[in-house]
């Protein structure tokens, strides 16, 4: 929720956040002071939140420059069409046995990335990612044990066979249909009145961009052609899209004020 938050709105901060400005905005979403702490010192040494201090000597948290890149590679993602770019983009790796630690370490990027499997040690994805690829494989210390290729997939099954074998599409169906779930009734409630409650706007508007912001790597912008018909990620993305575009305003004012 603290990635979640840097990402809607953290970037506007003037400077460095106070933890205690944290606590109060996450508080508004349901989040206990406990557990913002928490998130804090994991965010602290993973190298995403860099200590700091406001004018006044608080404790204070600003965005590394890795946190910076990963929230605007994110950005297109979580608010934007699916990547563009024709054909795939080819992670293929070897680690060697003695560095089995790095080979899950890559794995567990690859897969968070979006990547499907077409063979051991073979990953793909839509071939716009190429850049976000390269620039997580180097941020995380890996590029050395991976190769990356553009292509596009020539046979012999059909395109759109191979691509329910490289990714698990059922799966990925119940997480928007869960996505529609929550907050389908949450935009439903807003169309047509205005948004008189900046902080509900504030709340609502956080929890769905959460929600969201994860689908886009589960389901890296698969072409439309390649999924099957009424696919629930379409309607997902313009239930997030509507939200969005309605609280995104008042939200950002409710942050401003909370600062003020």
């Amino acid at each position: 929720m603290i990635v979640t938050l840097y990402g809607a709105h953290g970037r506007d901060f003037p400077g460095p956040v106070p933890v205690a400005e944290l606590i109060r905005l996450l508080g508004a979403a349901g989040v206990d002071a406990p557990s913002v702490r928490s998130a804090v010192s994991r965010l602290k040494r993973r190298g995403l939140l860099v200590p700091a201090r406001t004018e006044a000597g608080a404790a204070a948290y600003a965005l590394s420059g890795d946190a910076r890149q990963l929230l605007d590679d994110g950005d297109r993602r979580v608010y934007g069409a699916p990547a563009a770019g024709e054909g795939w983009v080819l992670a293929v790796f070897s680690v060697p046995e003695s560095e089995r630690a790095r080979r899950h370490v890559l794995r567990s990027t690859l897969s968070g990335l979006g990547f499907g499997t077409a063979a051991p040690g073979v990953w793909l994805a839509p071939a716009g990612l190429y850049d976000e690829t390269r620039h997580t494989l180097e941020r995380i210390g890996c590029a050395g044990y991976v190769d990356l290729f553009r292509g596009e997939h020539l046979g012999f099954a059909a395109t759109a066979e191979a691509v329910a074998r490289w990714w698990d599409l059922p799966a990925l169906a119940k997480l928007y249909e869960a996505f529609l779930d929550e907050h389908e009734g949450v935009l439903r409630a807003w169309e047509g009145r205005p948004v008189a409650d900046p902080r509900l706007a504030y709340r609502d508007h956080l929890l769905a961009v959460d929600s969201w912001r994860h689908l886009p790597y589960a389901d890296p912008g698969l072409p439309r052609e390649l999924l099957p018909v009424d696919w629930p990620g379409v309607r997902a993305f313009e239930v997030f899209r509507a939200l969005d575009g309605l609280l995104r305003g008042a939200a950002a004012g409710y942050v401003r004020a909370a600062g003020g």
